[in-house]
């Protein structure tokens, strides 16, 4: 899914989008200069190889004589060994700016993607992402590199020729090169033409890689749905869509080429017309007249080449317009600047100013909706103690989520403010915060690698000792050893070897080693076994003693010891109190439970 604000995409060539991105050139001035200077002296030589056929016609076939035959044939071959030598520096140079390039940008992206805020994620598709950060960028390192090859050599060659051409011969000049504005006319048509057909190209080959990455994520329920035939069908109409504009593109483009070539056959008839004339009349040496002929046949070379060039140009503006979009899109959320200076960023933290967590927590006067107008919480008000545990109950879509997902910073309160410690979270780090925080997803999501590495991803200098102790801490370390290889156990590609309670309780571990101040679980126990459940609810106790913490329930089981339980009913507080106090109301919670509890005890039986 494409994100709303999307930089707006211009039909025309727009050199500002270029200026834009040619910034993250900069670092690479250097090696971008000496390339040019390469090939300047490639084009001068280039250049310079008609006027010594010139110079080989007029003193040797024409004379008839062989004097100066030898001098001439080192030389000739001299500056051939010499442009060798400059056309491979060339492609080295180019071949290093294109890896270093692609790279660069890939690393900017990847540290975007690290700082951007959960509301990116909500209006932005994997597949749409990972097309920018492969194709995309790889189809720009290409052209920034070998394509300013083409258009610098093209330009010095071309105003090498002209220049030549036009002190031997103005008039000659002028008549081979009459065909020069039609090319340009034609070209400004095709130019508009090719953009918008590439941009449409880009646009569904970000489609059919998040058709892809959709695909492979979702096999399991499109086995279960029988979704094979349909799922088919949406994908051959996305990648017929593509066939149909890439031959659209290309078909542009392949007559463009053809067309530079053939005017640039009439500039060439033209000057073998006028110039055979002169040489009858002797007006014209007859050097001098293969000189131009090979200038005027030359000339159009450089000129296909660097007509094809803005047509890549064209082409690669669209991934240009759709990187920019990414690198430098801002986070919703972010430090102020004089926050950082004491506290640091996401990438260079002040630990040292880092004052520390206790848990007393107030939500005052809150107010939030999301960025498609859908209200939540309005003037919002909780105040939690150091080391409460509140549990939040609710029925889908009520706030529970929202609630924690604000106190996280995932998000930001339109209005009102969130104190930690009496003090507004905004006035520190966001570092700060969630270095401090311990979550616990109701979906865990493990990394490729071993048990260890996902443990110690929540502590990247715990030692084996820590690692082992947080998974006893949370009852996972007896299932953990039952395994052959222990600790040292791949989890496969998001923890598909192990089954979800594993995942959970290894979850658990990864979210307590780092000895977290404040702790959120966000119904962690929803989606588990019953036996793993009662493990879990032991963690719970052990993990939580002196830790303010949120609990997100769907079974109410697991909050009976809550100190404290809300029930949130659209965005507000309509019962509070503990287990106890809430039965004894009767009210909405009591309900609940007891419905619940009716539910649980119905299929027990029908087990048994």
């Amino acid at each position: 899914m494409e994100r709303i604000d999307e930089y707006k995409i211009t039909e025309k060539f727009n050199l500002g989008i270029w200026k834009r991105f040619f910034k993250y050139l900069y670092e690479f001035k250097k090696g971008l200069l000496i390339m040019a200077f390469l090939m300047i002296i490639v084009a001068g030589i280039d250049a310079v190889l008609p006027l010594l056929t010139k110079y080989a016609i007029d003193n040797f076939i024409t004379k008839e004589s062989t004097d100066g035959l030898k001098a001439f044939t080192i030389a000739y071959f001299g500056i051939f060994a010499f442009q060798a030598l400059n056309v491979k520096l060339f492609i080295m140079q180019a071949g290093k700016i294109e890896t270093e390039l692609a790279y660069h940008i890939r690393k900017l992206g990847f540290k975007r993607l690290q700082q951007l805020s959960f509301s990116y994620y909500d209006n932005s598709s994997v597949g749409w992402l990972m097309s920018r950060m492969t194709s995309d960028v790889t189809r720009l390192s290409e052209i920034v590199s070998w394509g300013l090859i083409d258009m610098v050599w093209a330009v010095s060659m071309m105003i090498g020729f002209l220049a030549i051409m036009l002190y031997y011969n103005v008039e000659m000049t002028l008549i081979s090169m009459c065909v020069v504005p039609v090319l340009f006319v034609i070209g400004m048509f095709f130019q508009r033409k090719i953009l918008k057909s590439y941009r449409k190209v880009r646009k569904l080959n970000s489609q059919i890689t998040a058709d892809f990455s959709e695909e492979v994520a979702a096999a399991k329920t499109t086995k279960t749905l029988v979704r094979e035939n349909e799922n088919l069908k949406e994908f051959k109409r996305d990648a017929d869509s593509m066939r149909y504009s890439a031959v659209r593109a290309v078909m542009f483009s392949s007559l463009f080429l053809p067309i530079v070539i053939s005017m640039g056959s009439i500039g060439t008839g033209l000057a073998l017309w006028f110039g055979g004339d002169k040489v009858i009349t002797e007006a014209l040496t007859y050097g001098t007249f293969v000189m131009f002929i090979s200038y005027t046949i030359q000339f159009f070379d450089p000129l296909s080449r660097l007509a094809e060039t803005l047509a890549e140009l064209q082409n690669a503006q669209a991934s240009a317009e759709r990187i920019i979009t990414l690198v430098e899109t801002e986070p919703d959320i972010w430090d102020k600047k004089d926050v950082v200076k004491v506290y640091g960023d996401l990438f260079n933290p002040n630990k040292e100013n880092w004052e520390k967590i206790y848990g007393e927590i107030e939500f005052k006067n809150v107010s939030f909706s999301y960025k498609n107008g859908e209200k939540v919480l309005q003037n919002f008000n909780l105040k939690v103690k150091k080391g409460e545990t509140i549990a939040l109950v609710g029925e889908t879509g009520s706030g529970k989520s929202t609630i924690v997902n604000l106190l996280c910073r995932f998000y930001e309160p339109n209005n009102g403010e969130i104190l930690i410690d009496g003090k507004d979270y905004r006035e520190r780090s966001l570092l700060w915060l969630q270095s401090n925080l311990g979550y616990v997803l109701q979906s865990p999501h493990l990394f490729s690698g071993t048990i260890k590495d996902n443990i110690r991803y929540g502590k990247l200098d715990a030692s084996q000792e820590e690692i082992e102790e947080a998974a006893k801490l949370v009852n996972a370390h007896n299932f953990i050893m039952d395994m052959e290889k222990g600790y040292d156990t791949e989890v496969g590609e998001g923890g598909g070897n192990l089954s979800t309670g594993e995942k959970q309780l290894i979850s658990f571990a990864r979210a307590i080693i780092a000895n977290p101040a404040i702790f959120v679980l966000d119904e962690a126990t929803s989606s588990i076994d019953t036996e793993t459940e009662k493990m879990i609810e032991n963690a719970i106790e052990k993990t939580l003693s002196g830790r303010t913490s949120f609990i997100i329930a769907h079974r109410l089981s697991t909050i009976v010891s809550a100190d404290k339980i809300l029930v949130i009913r659209k965005g507000k507080i309509i019962e509070a109190g503990n287990h106890k106090e809430l039965l004894r109301r009767k009210g909405y919670y009591y309900r609940l439970y007891t419905n619940q509890l009716l539910q649980e005890k119905e299929l027990e039986s029908k087990r048994i």
